[in-house]
């Protein structure tokens, strides 16, 4: 998975599988949401990201076509089986 922060950088990162959920959330500073990116790739995101008034993510707005606010996981759907 790629760990892209409102600060530009990425990074890569391993999720357990067994914990991946609670790394997921703390990846993006709460709740998670699924958004299914055109070319089957999947942006999870702070679910109540805009109610806490995150920054913008330019890079993850871009890719995603849409504004996107805080840090970002990008992953292909089977990382998340």
């Amino acid at each position: 998975m790629k760990w892209i922060k409102t600060d530009g950088t990425i990074e890569e990162v391993a999720i357990d599988k067994e914990n991946s959920l609670k790394q997921m959330q703390d990846a993006v500073g709460g709740y998670i949401e699924l958004v299914r990116l055109t070319d089957d790739d999947i942006m999870i995101v702070n679910e109540e990201g805009l109610i806490f008034g995150l920054p913008v993510n330019e890079y993850a707005s871009k890719l995603a076509g849409q504004t996107i606010v805080g840090n970002v996981l990008m992953c292909k759907p089977k990382d998340l089986d």
